[in-house]
């Protein structure tokens, strides 16, 4: 699996639910737990349309390969104490997980919340979730991280978080 051939570019509300849907379908029991933090049943429709909603203070982008989508990025933003602050959540298909298109998926979308006036980015994991959890102390070493139960909380300056990014912010 080449992740060069993949395409990456925002969700479009309506044009792109079905593919969502087959998306989080096809995802495994772990998978699913990791990004939702219980195991889906069909996934609701109102669901769909959350992750493909885009607005002033959402966004949502997808990772195609060909027509079908292997990874979906979502982000909120909202004022916090320290300016507004991005909240993420990013799950990819699990025949593409370790090759990197998460990590893209994270820093295509810290870019774009960058240019809306985030400062800071925050993230809820599974505590089982270890590739994530490594990922985030490679990439943001000054994080806090704090546990709560099964899940950690992670925050971190959004400016240090985009260091060694490349290339501009896809159209809003």
């Amino acid at each position: 699996m080449d992740v060069r051939v993949v395409e990456v570019r925002a969700a479009r509300p309506g044009d792109d639910e079905a593919r969502v849907r087959l998306f989080v379908e096809g995802l495994s029991q772990d998978t699913l737990t990791n990004r939702f933090f219980v195991g889906l049943g069909r996934p609701s429709a109102s669901l769909i349309r959350a992750m493909v909603a885009r607005d002033d203070r959402r966004d949502a982008l997808l990772a195609l390969h060909g027509d079908a989508v292997i990874g979906h990025a979502m982000s909120h933003l909202a004022d916090g104490s320290s300016g507004v602050e991005a909240e993420i959540a990013v799950v990819v298909d699990d025949r593409w997980q370790g090759l990197g298109l998460g990590s893209r998926l994270v820093r295509t979308l810290l870019r774009r919340a960058s240019v809306r006036g985030a400062v800071a980015v925050g993230m809820d994991v599974m505590t089982e979730n270890r590739r994530v959890l490594s990922m985030v102390r490679r990439a943001w070493p000054s994080a806090t991280i704090n546990t709560e139960g099964t899940s950690v909380e992670i925050k971190a300056d959004l400016a240090f978080a985009e260091q060694g990014s490349v290339g501009s912010p896809l159209t809003m």
